[in-house]
């Protein structure tokens, strides 16, 4: 049997794929193959019919789709280089969308991400 094939995903390679991954707007393909099944998501505030927390893959693969739903017209997505430290890494995350009730949005936000055993095990977002 191989090594390769067993190896881990360093938290560097971590990052460069998400970045990847959320540059092409496949969020749901990066939360499957990157996130560990007992990941935890944390956005600023419950709000817009989010939770706080979301704990699980499915969870939060949830709430990716709930999202998406929201969203008429994604315009640009922009995710910057990440910065590694440890087994943690950021990366800003600016988009411009129109969402279903016809308003146009630019957000930017930080997102944070801590890796264990080669997978992400948590993300918090910040605006």
């Amino acid at each position: 049997m191989s090594t390769t094939a067993t190896a881990k995903m360093t938290t560097k390679e971590i990052a460069k794929r998400l970045k990847k991954l959320c540059d092409k707007g496949d969020w749901e393909g990066a939360h499957r193959e990157l996130y560990a099944k007992d990941a935890v998501s944390i956005e600023p505030e419950a709000s817009g019919g989010f939770e706080k927390e979301s704990h699980g893959l499915d969870a939060i693969i949830e709430k990716g789709k709930k999202w998406e739903g929201m969203v008429s017209e994604v315009h640009e997505i922009e995710v910057s280089e990440p910065m590694v430290a440890g087994n943690t890494f950021a990366v800003t995350m600016r988009m411009d969308m129109t969402m279903k009730d016809k308003k146009r949005s630019d957000m930017t936000e930080l997102c944070v991400y801590h890796v264990k055993d080669g997978k992400i095990i948590s993300e918090q977002f910040f605006m």
